[in-house]
C-alpha cells in the first residue's frame, strides 16, 4: 500500500467534491456569529448502555498536539475528522472531548485549531469545521472552563477546513497575550476573526492580505511576548509577496515582518514557536501547505529583539536520495521549543518519502542538528498494524504536529498519518495513543463462531481481525495483500470460516480467507477494472459464488463480475444493473438480491447470481447510500434502509416490500442475538424513530424501538454500518466516520 494515500476522505463527501476548494465571500466587518450555548451533554438513556471503542490504536492523522504550558501532564490533541482529546496523565490515556456532537453536526468532528490560556489552566478553545465546500455547514467554536468536560458553543458564519490541505498547519486559534478575554481565529477564506468575550461572539477584523481560491488564508497565529504573528498561506512566495505579519497594537494594524524569507522554500509558513529565553521565533516553511505535495522547505529563526533573520534549515531538500534513484524532496512541518532549556527545539520534515521523515533536535538555536530517527528504536507491539504488512515500522509520514513537554525536556511527541509517537529518552519511541481512535469505518462483520467477535473494514488500514475488543489486533492489518482502504467485506452465512474482502491495494484488490478472517490469500485473478475501481463484494451462503461490484473513486460505476472458482476467473453479470446494492440469501446458496437505487427496482437471482430478474418496483430511489440486509437464518427476509424515506421489509424474497411503520428514517441496519424468549433476532438501527437520528434496538421484529445511545455518545455521522453480536445479546458494533468502531453493551 502506498502510504502517500493514507488519508481517507469523509464517506459523506465524494472525493471529487472533497478535493475542490471554493472561495467564499469575505465576512462583513461587523457581522456577528450566532451564539448558541451548549450545556453539558444529557444523562444516559433509560436503557443504560455502556459505550467503548473497539481498540485499534490511533489509525488517523494527528494534526495538532498541544502541551499546556502551566500544568504538568496536561495536553490536548486534534484530528482532521475525529474530534479533539485531552491527555489524562494519571491513566496515560486520551479522553475524547467531542463525542457529544451529533448527526446534524457531523462537519464539526474536524478540529481546525485549538488554544489554551496559560493563565487559566482550565480554559480550552476549539475551532471546529471539516470542509469549506458549499455542501458543508459552517464552523463553530467550543469553549470550556473545565478542560473540555462541558462546553459552550458559538456557531460561526464562516467555514473551516480541518480535513483539507493545510490541516497540519497552525495553530490558527490564539488567546491574546495581553488580554485573556481576547481570542484570534484565522480562517481560510474569510480573513481574521476576533472575539473580545472569550469566544462567545466573533467579528471580522481588517487584515492586510486578501484570501485566494487556494483555501489556506491564515495558516498560523503565535504570540511572541506581547506581539502576535500571523502566517499567510495564499502568497506566491516572491520577495514582494509577504507571508508573515505581526501586530503590537491589539490588531488595529498589521505589518509584514521585515526581512522575512522568500522564495519557493519559504512559500507557506506551516508552524511557529517562540523561545522566551532567547526571544527567538522559529518558523517552518514549505512550498505547499501539506500534508501532501510538499517538495521544498526551510526553517528560519527571527530574533525579535533586533529583527535579524537566520536560515537554520537542518537539511536542504533536493538532491539525490541514498537509493541513488529518488530525489530527496520534502518540506518542513512541526516545530516546538523547550520551555526549560534556552535554544533547544525540535522540527520535523514532512512528505519525505525517499529518505523517510524525521524529527531534528537542536540545543544551540539551530546552528547544529541531530536527526532523532537515526538512532530511534520503535516499539509498535501495542499497535502492530503500524508495520503495514512489513517487517518493521517506519519513523513516520505527515509529521506536522510536534510537541515538547514543558516539564520534561526528553519527552517529545510527534503525530503521523496514523499515530502519535512519544519518547522520554530521545531514543526509544512508542505510540502514545491509548484512547485515541480515529478510524473511518466502512464495513462490519460479527462472526457467529470463531475467536473474533468482530471483523472491520476501514479507511486507510484495510481489514482488521479483532480477536480482542480491548487491544489492537495482534495480526495488524490483514495482509496478502495489504489494502489501503477496504471497499467490501462479506462472510458466507452457512460457512463462516469463508470471508472475502476487497479494497485499494498495490498488489491485488481482492482476497479470501478460509479461517474466518485470520489469514488471507489473494484472488489468483481479478477483472481489469478492479485495480481502479474496487467496490463492494458479496458471497453466497456456502461461499461457492462471488459477486464483485466496481465503483471508481470519481463515482463511475461498472458492471458487476461473478466468479465460481474462488476468484480464479470472472465474468460480467449483464442482467445486473450497474451500481446495484447486493446481498446474498443467508440460507439458500442459489439466491442473491440486488437493489437498483437509480430506478427504485428490486432484482433477484435464483441461479447463484448468473442472471437477475426485476421484482418489486416503485421503491425509493436516489444516490447509492441505500443499504440492503438479509435477516440471519431466514431465507428471503430482506430489510431495505432507505435513509430519510424510512425502512422497508420483504418476506417473499423481494417480490413485495412493506414500509415499516415504526421507523421514520433508516440509514443502516443490522441484526444480533435475540433477546431471551424472542424468536426473531434483535435489530439494531441508525435512524429516526420519533426524534432525530440515533442508535436504536428492537427486540420485537421492529414493532417497538428503544434508543440505546445518549447525548454524550453520538460521534457525528454513523450511517456506514451497524451490526449486533450473534453470540452476545445486547452487544452492538457501530461504524463511525473518524471515531473508530464503537461498541455498546447494556450497563
Amino acid at each position: 500500500m502506498s502510504t502517500s494515500n493514507l488519508r481517507r476522505r469523509s464517506v459523506l463527501a465524494g472525493s471529487a467534491a472533497a478535493a475542490a476548494v471554493v472561495s467564499l465571500p469575505t465576512l462583513a466587518g461587523q457581522a456577528r456569529a450566532a451564539a448558541r450555548e451548549a450545556v453539558a451533554p444529557a444523562a444516559a438513556a433509560k436503557c443504560g448502555y455502556r459505550w467503548r471503542n473497539a481498540v485499534m490504536g490511533g489509525t488517523g492523522f494527528i494534526t495538532g498536539v498541544l502541551f499546556h504550558p502551566s500544568v504538568r501532564g496536561l495536553a490536548y490533541a486534534r484530528t482532521d475528522i475525529g474530534g479533539a482529546y485531552r491527555w489524562d496523565d494519571r491513566t496515560e490515556r486520551w479522553i475524547p472531548l467531542t463525542d457529544h456532537l451529533g448527526w446534524d453536526d457531523w462537519n464539526l468532528l474536524g478540529v481546525e485549531a485549538m488554544a489554551v490560556d496559560p493563565a487559566h489552566p482550565n480554559r480550552l478553545y476549539l475551532a471546529l469545521g471539516t470542509y469549506t465546500q458549499p455542501w458543508a455547514g459552517n464552523g463553530a467554536v467550543l469553549r470550556s472552563e473545565d478542560r473540555g468536560a462541558t462546553w459552550k458553543r458559538t456557531d460561526l458564519t464562516v467555514k473551516l477546513g480541518a480535513n483539507e490541505d493545510g490541516r497540519g498547519c497552525g495553530e490558527r486559534l490564539l488567546v491574546d497575550p495581553r488580554n485573556r478575554d481576547t481570542l484570534w481565529l484565522g480562517t481560510r477564506h474569510d480573513g481574521l476573526l476576533k472575539s473580545t468575550d472569550r469566544g462567545a461572539t466573533w467579528n471580522a477584523v481588517s487584515f492586510p492580505a486578501a484570501p485566494s481560491a487556494t483555501g489556506q488564508g491564515i495558516t498560523l497565529l503565535v504570540a511572541a511576548g506581547r506581539t502576535v504573528y500571523a502566517g499567510w498561506g495564499d502568497s506566491d512566495g516572491t520577495a514582494d509577496s509577504p507571508n508573515l505579519y505581526r501586530t503590537s497594537s491589539d490588531g488595529k494594524t498589521w505589518e509584514p515582518v521585515p526581512g522575512q524569507p522568500s522564495g519557493t522554500s519559504a512559500k507557506v509558513p506551516v508552524r511557529a514557536a517562540y523561545d522566551r529565553f532567547t526571544r527567538a521565533l522559529y518558523v517552518t516553511y514549505s512550498n505547499a501547505p501539506g500534508p501532501n505535495g510538499q517538495s521544498d522547505g526551510s526553517v528560519h529563526t527571527l530574533r525579535t529583539v533586533n529583527g535579524k533573520w537566520t536560515d537554520v534549515t537542518p537539511v536542504k531538500p533536493g538532491g539525490t536520495a541514498t537509493d541513488g534513484e529518488s530525489t530527496d524532496a520534502f518540506g518542513y512541518g512541526g516545530v516546538a521549543v523547550d520551555a526549560r532549556r534556552p535554544g533547544t527545539l525540535v522540527v520535523s520534515t514532512n512528505n519525505r518519502w525517499a529518505e523517510i521523515d524525521t524529527v531534528f533536535r537542536s540545543t544551540n538555536g539551530g546552528r547544529t542538528w541531530t536527526s532523532l530517527k537515526d538512532d530511534a528504536v520503535l516499539d509498535v507491539s501495542e499497535t502492530p498494524y503500524l508495520k503495514w504488512g512489513n517487517d518493521a515500522p517506519k519513523f513516520g509520514w505527515w509529521v506536522q504536529a510536534v510537541g515538547l513537554d514543558p516539564y520534561d525536556s526528553r519527552h517529545i511527541v510527534y503525530g503521523t498519518g496514523a499515530t502519535l509517537y512519544g519518547t522520554r529518552d530521545l531514543k526509544h519511541w512508542a505510540p502514545q495513543i491509548r484512547g485515541l481512535e480515529e478510524t473511518s469505518v466502512r464495513q462490519l462483520i460479527s462472526p457467529p463462531t470463531g475467536k473474533a467477535h468482530l471483523i472491520s473494514g476501514n479507511g486507510d488500514i484495510g481489514v482488521m481481525y479483532h480477536e480482542s475488543l480491548n487491544a489492537s489486533p495482534s495480526r495488524g492489518m490483514a495482509s496478502n495483500p495489504v489494502f489501503g482502504s477496504a471497499t467490501g467485506l462479506a462472510q458466507a452465512a452457512a460457512k463462516p470460516s469463508y470471508v472475502v474482502r476487497a479494497g485499494w491495494g498495490d498488489h491485488g484488490n481482492g482476497a479470501y480467507s478460509n479461517d474466518g478472517g485470520r489469514t488471507w490469500a489473494p484472488f489468483t485473478a481479478q477483472p481489469a477494472i478492479a485495480k481502479d475501481a474496487p467496490g463492494p463484494i458479496a458471497t453466497n451462503a456456502d461461499g461457492s459464488v462471488l459477486l464483485w461490484s466496481f465503483t471508481h473513486w470519481d463515482g463511475t460505476v461498472y458492471r458487476a463480475h461473478r466468479s465460481v472458482d474462488n476468484g480464479a476467473t470472472w465474468s460480467e453479470v449483464n442482467s445486473l444493473p450497474k451500481g446495484a446494492v447486493l446481498v446474498a440469501d443467508p440460507v439458500d446458496p442459489r439466491s442473491f438480491y440486488a437493489y437498483d437505487t437509480t430506478s427504485g427496482t428490486f432484482h433477484a437471482s435464483t441461479d447463484s447470481g448468473l442472471t437477475f430478474t426485476a421484482q418489486a418496483t416503485g421503491l425509493p430511489s436516489g444516490d447509492a447510500d441505500f443499504q440492503l440486509v438479509a435477516a440471519p437464518g431466514r431465507s428471503g427476509d430482506l430489510w431495505l434502509s432507505a435513509k430519510d424515506n424510512g425502512l422497508y421489509r420483504s418476506t417473499d424474497a423481494g417480490a413485495t416490500f412493506t414500509k415499516v411503520g415504526s421507523c421514520r428514517g433508516s440509514h443502516t441496519l443490522g441484526f444480533g442475538k435475540a433477546a431471551t424468549g424472542a424468536s426473531f433476532p434483535a435489530i439494531y438501527l441508525v435512524g429516526a424513530i420519533e426524534g432525530p437520528n440515533a442508535i436504536h434496538r428492537s427486540d420485537d421484529e421492529a414493532k417497538t424501538w428503544a434508543r440505546i445511545n445518549d447525548d454524550q455518545h453520538q460521534w457525528g455521522w454513523t450511517g456506514a454500518a451497524i451490526t449486533g453480536d450473534p453470540r452476545v445479546y445486547g452487544r452492538v458494533y457501530v461504524a463511525t466516520n473518524g471515531r473508530g468502531v464503537q461498541y455498546g453493551e447494556p450497563a
